[in-house]
């Protein structure tokens, strides 16, 4: 579970980083980007979402959501968020690719979109 400060919560913000249009994907992935931050105090904010159109059971939903969620929170664990540190949100959605995928290849690929964030 990521610490409460790191959490994207309401539907302004996710709407807010939707318009800002900046978009890195993988294979397993997409990451879309939010605002540049004027102050550096406040940390990113992280949202996930894992639409029913990926799979209709919810038991599927949530685990990709468990794995993206677990790999966010050992980055910032790791202080490796590097460039998107300078950015408000950012939000991942799972690809169908993402279903079939264990923790490492997900860890890998959040890890790639991260360091792609320019």
């Amino acid at each position: 579970m990521l610490p409460k400060q790191y959490r994207l919560k309401n539907k302004k913000a996710f709407d807010a980083t939707y318009k800002q249009k900046q978009v890195v994907s993988d294979n397993l992935l997409t990451m879309y980007i939010g605002k540049k931050k004027t102050d550096t105090a406040f940390p990113t904010k992280i949202g996930f979402v894992v639409s029913k159109k990926l799979h209709k059971k919810a038991t599927k939903r949530n685990r990709i959501k468990r794995l993206v969620r677990e790999a966010c929170r050992l980055e910032i664990k790791n202080n490796a968020l590097k460039n998107a540190n300078k950015y408000m949100s950012l939000i991942f959605l799972p690809k169908t690719a993402a279903l079939n995928a264990n923790f490492h290849l997900v860890q890998n690929s959040v890890k790639t979109l991260i360091s792609r964030v320019r």
